[in-house]
């Protein structure tokens, strides 16, 4: 049990001591090969992009683009109908198993009754992305101003409660939530393509499986500046037009037919335990599901926890240490703009990418996923870091230090409890992300759950999800009681204010510089209270 209160140095030295712990059974060591060779060949070809090959891969773009926002469409419409009812145990229970299970993972499961189709990819987003903003906008509405509610009459139900006394102070939170999910579901779709789909994965895998970096650059690019532009291209008014044409897209992309009653057999033949559909009974059941839990589940879960732990520490170390740049004040503006341009690619790139490129240069081993859940996590909460930093800038004196003193000593100590706070909400995502690792063969929950879909065997992998499911809700709880005792509990970084913040503006580098003298003007008008504040 552990105490109501906790130290954030107590929380600390918890995390680098279960990193320490886990070090040893880590598989860090580069495979066989020269990766510096690769490296220098990949950077060579990186350097010089092959548009050239924009006619084969500007299908895959474009349906990329429209998986993307018809999933969110569908999962943004189920989720908003479920968010009246997120406090009924039945409702949450479903959003919480819907959410638990990765993209890919509902892709792979989806495949074996849709067939590589559009429809898979669009469910595969569609269906955790509904839990995901049934719970968000359920809060969003929970914390609305209550006075609307008073002046509704006694006995109002539930739905006409949402639709008069909530939905209009909420619309504008709503739009900018749905906006950074799209963004989550562009990334999603194009890892899509890495178990087959025609999404952009699919392109880059072929790329590098013959060697082309030059046209695999041009895939990266296009792919962060459709990411960038999305403010851009993306607004409220033109949604309809958007979500119209992603869905006449989807309808005329064709797909191999799949055999008829393929959905029926699934539901009763193939996730159904091999002992219970052939009639043995329980006593064969627990003899099948005995070495699935001790030989696949549970080495799975210890390797998913080692890379996890280890790549949370990691997150959080590159996060810190990004984190100052990201200020003027501290960096300088040509300091600072080089850093947002850095964040702003590794977030855009999903970690299942960035461990596919680490995994060409460094070989099979867990040092690739470790690299790459690192690299997005800690520019995520490295960029909200500094976002909180500059916030905290008219709050100090004139006379404050600027450079490495001023992070050093009136910045880092203030952002600290908000950043420790963000880093235990990434815990949980980094656990999901690490469980899905295993289909690029890292040793982790997903490698057991591939090779038994390999194997056609549903049943096993309908255990080894609800293992995964199992864990990322234990370590959302732990998350959860960890920030409450150290006092960050209303911290909103995972729900909609970190990811509000992550939607403005990424590229907009005019927009970001604009906050520094906005910043000065600010300051000097609170120079008066300053001077008796910090």
């Amino acid at each position: 049990m552990l105490p109501e209160t906790l130290s954030r140095r107590s929380v600390v030295a918890i995390f680098l001591g279960a990193a320490v712990i886990c070090m040893p059974f880590a598989d860090l060591a580069p495979a066989g090969h020269d990766p510096w060779a690769v490296l220098e060949r990949m950077l060579r070809g990186m350097l010089a992009p092959d548009f050239g090959s924009v006619d084969r891969i500007g299908r895959a773009l474009w349906l990329t683009l429209t998986f993307a926002v018809a999933g969110v469409a569908v999962g943004g419409a189920a989720g908003f109908a479920l968010a009246p009812f997120y406090d009924l145990r039945p409702v949450r229970a479903v959003c919480i198993a819907l959410r638990s299970v990765h993209e890919l993972f509902w892709a792979l499961l989806l495949m074996q009754v849709l067939g590589i189709s559009a429809a898979t990819g669009v469910l595969a987003i569609a269906l955790p992305y509904a839990g995901i903003f049934a719970k968000v906008f359920s809060e969003q509405m929970s914390e609305a101003d209550r006075g609307p509610l008073a002046a509704l009459p006694p006995g109002t139900d539930s739905l006409s409660r949402a639709f008069y006394a909530r939905l209009p102070l909420i619309r504008s939170r709503m739009w900018t939530y749905t906006t950074y999910r799209l963004e989550c579901g562009l990334r999603s779709s194009a890892v899509l393509g890495f178990v087959g789909l025609p999404t952009l994965g699919f392109q880059l895998d072929g790329f590098f499986k013959i060697g082309d970096y030059g046209a695999a650059s041009a895939i990266l690019l296009l792919y962060i500046l459709m990411i960038a532009t999305l403010r851009h291209w993306m607004r409220l008014r033109l949604a309809p037009l958007w979500v119209a044409a992603a869905f006449v897209s989807v309808a005329m992309v064709r797909s191999p037919p799949m055999g008829s009653g393929a959905l029926w057999r699934f539901l009763t033949e193939d996730i159904v335990p091999a002992p219970l559909r052939q009639g043995e009974g329980l006593a064969a059941f627990w003899d099948w599901l005995q070495p699935l839990l001790w030989g696949q589940a549970l080495p799975g879960l210890a390797a998913t926890l080692v890379v996890g732990q280890i790549a949370l520490v990691l997150t959080g170390a590159i996060a810190f240490a990004v984190a100052a740049p990201v200020i003027p004040r501290v960096s300088g503006r040509v300091g600072a703009a080089v850093t947002h341009l850095g964040l702003v690619v590794l977030r855009s790139l999903p970690e299942y990418m960035l461990a596919y490129l680490f995994l060409q240069v460094c070989g099979p081993s867990m040092l690739p996923a470790i690299l790459a859940l690192a690299l997005h996590n800690g520019a995520i909460i490295g960029h909200l870091t500094g976002r909180e930093g500059l916030a905290l800038l008219p709050q100090l004196r004139r006379d404050a230090p600027r450079g490495v003193s001023l992070w050093g000593y009136e910045l880092a100590p203030r952002l600290f409890g908000s950043f420790l706070a963000l880093c235990l909400y990434r815990w949980e995502i980094i656990l999901r992300e690490t469980a899905v690792m295993g289909l690029l063969g890292v040793m982790t929950l997903g490698f057991f759950v591939d090779a038994a879909v390999a194997e056609l065997r549903m049943d096993r992998v309908l255990v080894l999800l609800v293992a995964v499911g199992l864990l990322t809700s234990a370590v959302d709880g732990l998350s959860r009681g960890l920030r409450r005792r150290i006092g960050r509990s209303a911290l909103r970084a995972g729900a909609d204010g970190a990811d509000r913040a992550l939607t403005a503006e990424p590229f907009d580098l005019r927009l970001y510089h604009a906050k520094a003298p906005d910043t000065r003007r600010r300051s000097r008008s609170g120079e008066a209270d300053n001077r008796s504040g910090l």
